[in-house]
């Protein structure tokens, strides 16, 4: 059992890419960086993914911003509401377009993420981010 454990892990961390990188395989899981920088509460790292512009809406705020707009709003959430864990629990998508909810554990709630990711020309932008308090 060890042994798969390891394995897993080893091919999880192949899968990581440079953000908006191209896709290195057919089975490549863009939702793997992006979910490890919202679970670190990343900031930086995650809006590398962002769209020049995007949708972002963080409780109920937001709308059409920038990538610079987009991650000032993600940082004051994160800054305000510290991630403990992050999980995607649905994707969906085709070649092109990819969708994604996940569960954040953040501040001892939980909210429930949103991501919609777009590719052009090999590369995955993040073109809608939203962060929802679950009722």
């Amino acid at each position: 059992m060890q042994f798969h454990i390891k394995a897993f892990i080893a091919a999880a961390l192949l899968l990581v890419a440079s953000p908006g990188g191209k896709a290195q395989s057919g089975n490549y899981d863009v939702f793997v960086p992006i979910s490890k920088y919202i679970s670190q509460g990343n900031a930086e790292a995650l809006s590398a993914w962002f769209s020049e512009n995007l949708d972002v809406t963080v409780l109920s705020k937001g709308g059409n911003s920038s990538k610079v707009q987009a991650k000032q709003m993600v940082s004051g959430f994160f800054n305000a509401h510290t991630p403990r864990s992050f999980e995607v629990t649905y994707t969906a998508g085709r070649a092109n377009m990819k969708y994604a909810l996940g569960n954040l554990n953040a501040g001892g709630e939980t909210y429930l993420v949103t991501i919609f990711v777009y590719c052009t020309d090999g590369k995955n932008q993040i073109q809608q981010f939203k962060i929802e308090r679950v009722q």
